[in-house]
């Protein structure tokens, strides 16, 4: 989902530095539409996280997603499409609000230790937008022996949810921000002679061996230097000017003599058998092109003295104008169970429907036709937002689209 919504943040940040001239934004609108579109249709779950290993709640994919739709929403206003812009802007500001609650953890084991309230975990399996809670849940560890290859999602964490700040969802001094930044630090700080470095998520299999033999499918996760280059941004999000340049140049003593930087570097005692030294690159990939693309971004951004390529509407739209949703969303691929008061209940559908609901009698049931959007998605919207909190809404999904298979009754209960 991030590599649908990546192309439309390359555009809007190429048509804001004047690279693209708004004498060819027709030329570009249909494909912008098109990735919009998917992203509405399919999002917020992906099916793949950007380390390419699990399907879910994936706070980078989350961020990246969002921040596309308020991008793509300018140029739909941009070319008098304002149906468009605003079915993209509500997608957003509803999935914006959801973040905590798919990704977002408080009271665990972890949390007590560090000594923080709460935090973003690393992913969050496909089932907690139905069940609303990430307790009990479990998410894939990949490259872990038999046995070994699930963890419960409340333990996991990662630097992806740094992202929220990258991004412009979250200001960098988000207490939810700076708690999940502690724990990050206590579970995946590694400290070089170099400098600190980071690694992807704890209890990771993706690398060498404790021994130093190489990969097999099974390993010891070790050290991105791309991460280094990540919270560098965040640092400078945060305006830490000089802790953002030192990174920097901790992402530079990671690089072999010939300038490469790896995709991993080795994070245990000397191997000079194997050719493995603390701090320098392990055996994994070299170069590994997205983390001196990452170090490009950096230089450019601490010329800058700013993130130069986080996006502007998010900031704009949750940070200073603090835009709420008026839509709590459901979809066969996210059939949530409850909605917060004080929104309208829309039903999202790849196909048109009748949907007939009801709160206490179904005799008194309402009908209500799906209706076609610009973006080529059906949705009905359910005024729930007067109805009072613990109100079970109850409604039925007629279509010859819908398999036989599939239940017919769905109910969703106002919960504060």
């Amino acid at each position: 989902m991030d590599e649908s919504a990546f192309p439309i943040l390359l555009f809007d940040l190429a048509w804001r530095e004047k690279v693209i001239q708004e004498d060819e934004l027709d030329r570009y609108w249909p494909m912008v539409r098109q990735a919009a579109s998917y992203l509405v249709g399919n999002g917020p779950v992906t099916d793949q996280d950007r380390w390419e290993e699990d399907a879910g709640y994936a706070p980078f994919t989350l961020a990246v997603e969002i921040a596309a739709l308020l991008a793509a929403a300018d140029l739909a206003e941009n070319r008098a499409d304002s149906e468009t812009a605003q079915l993209l802007r509500e997608t957003a500001d509803a999935w914006n609000a959801d973040i905590e609650r798919w990704t977002f953890i408080t009271g665990t084991d972890l949390a007590r230790k560090v000594g923080v309230a709460g935090y973003y975990v690393r992913i969050a399996p496909p089932n907690v937008g139905e069940s609303g809670t990430l307790s009990g849940g479990y998410v894939p560890i990949k490259n872990r022996s038999p046995g070994e290859s699930s963890e419960p999602a409340s333990r996991i964490v990662s630097p992806d949810a740094l992202a929220f700040v990258r991004f412009g969802l979250r200001a960098a001094d988000d207490p939810r921000i700076t708690d999940t930044l502690k724990v990050i630090d206590d579970v995946l700080k590694c400290d070089t002679p170099f400098g600190p470095a980071w690694y992807r998520y704890n209890d990771d299999g993706y690398g060498e061996h404790a021994d130093g033999s190489a990969y097999d499918g099974t390993g010891v996760g070790r050290p991105w230097p791309l991460l280094v280059g990540e919270r560098a941004h965040y640092e400078l999000a945060a305006g830490h000017q000089e802790k953002a340049a030192s990174l920097l140049q901790t992402m530079q003593a990671f690089a072999n003599q010939g300038g490469m930087l790896p995709e991993q570097i080795w994070d245990s005692e000397d191997i000079p058998a194997r050719e493995l030294f603390m701090g320098q690159p392990s055996g994994s990939a070299m170069p590994l092109v997205w983390a001196h693309a990452e170090y490009i971004k950096l230089c450019r951004s601490l010329r800058d003295g700013r993130v130069f390529d986080m996006p502007p509407q998010p900031v704009q739209r949750y940070q200073q104008n603090e835009n709420v949703a008026q839509y709590a969303l459901w979809k066969f691929s996210h059939k949530r169970r409850s909605i917060p008061s004080n929104v309208d209940l829309r039903i999202g559908l790849k196909f048109p429907a009748v949907i007939l609901w009801w709160v206490n009698d179904q005799s008194q049931a309402r009908r209500i036709n799906a209706k076609k959007t610009s973006l080529d998605f059906f949705i009905a919207d359910l005024p729930t937002r007067q109805l009072p909190s613990g109100t079970n809404i109850k409604f039925i999904i007629s279509s010859p689209e819908i398999a036989v298979d599939t239940p017919g009754h769905f109910q969703v209960t106002i919960a504060d």
